[in-house]
Order: structure tokens, then C-alpha cells, then sequence
């Protein structure tokens, strides 16, 4: 597979306003230790059910291709939000390191906001084997980021403190897939801005409750980077999935409305295996999601029609996201339901 995206805690110091995910904020006492304990606990089951060679060929004519290392990025919420770091990302990473150091070997990205980037802490994720820091607050939307200025004095401090280490600026910030492929380490930054990661927010989270989203029907978020693009070809360049705290995996970082299966219980290829010529995961892999619900009686059409909604604030509203959600709810529930039901079963046949 060529990348993972995990968030390993729901845990964050800040409260975006603009995050896709509602469940990313600070917490404290009691409820901190709730959330850091359930990813300390899953995480090290989700580790082993992870593919026991994580790698991906270029898709070319006659199959080949040379084999590369995938990737597993790292995220949150605040990955190296203490005690987030001491207790879930730094066992994680030395976990990945051990588990893939002679099957192909692998490359860790650790996503982070970047404010509590210290000296200290970029030698400790370098000594555990990470290939790139990715810097993902540098938009107006992060409180005391607001403006160019602030920014750029922000990704030249952080930038000087990487750089002192040994890193190297990374060309990803420009969606150049040839940076993936760069031997690191390497430091990267990028923002919820129109020159760089997205230029309309997700119809998720807090964006979504704020009345954020501006997408469209012409916004597939599906049929690109991190998107469900391939998700089912595993081994192959552009295959991603997404996992949570909690081990519920999905095709996309936006995630569908039900999960596909979850990773603290049964291994992730054996879950993607299983939906393998399901009509409707065919068609989010091929980024065809107005086409997911062909086998069973929702045309294209009638799935644009499913797309439209009006936002929180009440302003009409449409975009695929949504109609893929509705498919999930009406449809999809019960399938995912006997698939999961049918897979434990022939593993506890097999025990």
C-alpha cells in the first residue's frame, strides 16, 4: 500500500474552526486520559494488523515497476501533544520501525501543527526513523497564524530549527508526487489555503458546522489524493486508506459514513480483500462515486439528486460527499454489516 493515514489520538491543544473533525480538540483530567488510553490500546492492535509488507509498484503495462517503500502518516489531533507523544506516537513509531525494518522498510510522515516543535523533540522523532515532519498550521484558520507575514516568520523559524538537524525542504508542498520518492529527512509545509493541500474545505467536522464548505458537484473530493482514488488496489501508486483511534478504517481521510471494518480485530487486507467487486467500493476506488449505487437501483442521477442538502446555517448545498453518505445510510449499512460478520467468522473458523 502506498500510504496509511492514522490518526492515533483524538487529542489536540486547538479547536479549529475549519477542522474536518469535531473530535479533534483539547482535553483535560479525566477525559484526556480516556482518549490517550483508548489510542495507547488500540494503537498496538491496529500495529499488527497492519499489511505485513507495506510497498507499492507504479502501475505500468506489464505489471513491474520497482517496489518502493510506503508511507504511514502520522496524525491527529497533536501527535506530539504531551502525553500523546510519550505514550502513543513515540511507541508507534518505534513499533513501525521494528515491524518493517527487513519487509521493504517504510516511511513515516508525522503531521503536526508545528507550535510545540521543539529541538529536543525533532532529534527524538528523527532517532526513531522519521523521513518527513510535516507543518500543517500554516493558514489564517490557525489562531495566531492569521496573515502572510506571521507565516512566513513562522516557516523560517521552523524551517532554521529542522534545517539545524539535517533536514531538507520537501517539494510536497506543491502536490509534486516525485517529493514522495525523496530521500529524507524532510520537512514540509502546507495549510488549508488555495495554493497548497485544498482550496475548498471538507463537508465535515467543524468546517461543516461553521458553514465553511464552499464545494460543489464539481468538487469530487473522491478522485484525488486522499480521496477513496484506488483505495481497493493495494500495492499500487495512490492507494490510501484512512484509520481512526478507535481502529474503524475507511477509503478516504474525509471518511464515509460507516467505516469498513475496524483493525483492532482483523488485519486491513483482509478487510479490503472482502470488499473486493462489492459495485459500490469498485466505484469509490475508480473516484466514481455518483456510480456507487448502479447495482442496486440509484442511478447517477438519482445519486446527484441524493447529493443536495443545505448546510447548518441553511444555505442550499451540494456536493458528492453527501450524496455518498446518504448510499451508506439507506444502503450500504446492512452489506457492511454481513461482510464484517462473514469475515470474523471464517477467522474464528480458522482459529
Amino acid at each position: 500500500m502506498e500510504s496509511i493515514y492514522w490518526v492515533a489520538c483524538w487529542a489536540c491543544h486547538r479547536k479549529c474552526r475549519h477542522c474536518y473533525e469535531a473530535r479533534f480538540r483539547p482535553y483535560v483530567r479525566a477525559e484526556l486520559e480516556a482518549v490517550v488510553a483508548e489510542a495507547e490500546r488500540n494503537s498496538r492492535l491496529v500495529l499488527e494488523n497492519l499489511p505485513p509488507r507495506l510497498t507499492w509498484r507504479d502501475a505500468v503495462p506489464e505489471g513491474g515497476g520497482a517496489e518502493k517503500p510506503g508511507r504511514v502518516i502520522l496524525a491527529g489531533g497533536e501527535a506530539l501533544l504531551d502525553p500523546v507523544r510519550q505514550r502513543v506516537t513515540y511507541p508507534i513509531l518505534e513499533g513501525l520501525a521494528a515491524r518493517y525494518a527487513v519487509q521493504g522498510g517504510v516511511k513515516v510522515v508525522v503531521q503536526t501543527t508545528g507550535d510545540l516543535l521543539t529541538p529536543a523533540i525533532i532529534g527524538e522523532l528523527l532517532a526513531r526513523g522519521v523521513w518527513m515532519i510535516s507543518v500543517a498550521g500554516l493558514d489564517d484558520f490557525h489562531v495566531g497564524m492569521e496573515g502572510t507575514a506571521k507565516q512566513e516568520a513562522w516557516r523560517h523559524r521552523l524551517s532554521a530549527m529542522m534545517q539545524a538537524q539535517g533536514m531538507r525542504p520537501s517539494g510536497i508542498a506543491v502536490q509534486n508526487r516525485k517529493a514522495l520518492e525523496e530521500e529524507g529527512p524532510l520537512f514540509s509545509f502546507f495549510g488549508a489555503t488555495p495554493e497548497s493541500w485544498i482550496g475548498k474545505l471538507w463537508p465535515r467536522g467543524r468546517a461543516w458546522e461553521n458553514g465553511l464548505s464552499t464545494a460543489t458537484l464539481a468538487d469530487n473530493f473522491c478522485n484525488r489524493w486522499s480521496g477513496g482514488l484506488n483505495f481497493l488496489r493495494y500495492g499500487e501508486a495512490g492507494s490510501e486508506v484512512s484509520i481512526e483511534p478507535d481502529g474503524s478504517v475507511y477509503p478516504c481521510c474525509l471518511k464515509t459514513r460507516l467505516p469498513l471494518g475496524n483493525l483492532t480485530e482483523e488485519p486491513l487486507l483482509e478487510i479490503l480483500d472482502s470488499l473486493r467487486g462489492d459495485p459500490a467500493y469498485e466505484a469509490i476506488s475508480r473516484g466514481e462515486p455518483e456510480r456507487m449505487g448502479l447495482a442496486d437501483g440509484w442511478s447517477a442521477e438519482a445519486f446527484i439528486a441524493k447529493s443536495h442538502t443545505a448546510t447548518p446555517q441553511g444555505r442550499p448545498y451540494a456536493n458528492l460527499c453527501i450524496g455518498c453518505d446518504r448510499f451508506h445510510e439507506e444502503v450500504l449499512a446492512e452489506r457492511v454489516a454481513a461482510a464484517r460478520a462473514a469475515r470474523l467468522a471464517r477467522r474464528a473458523v480458522s482459529a
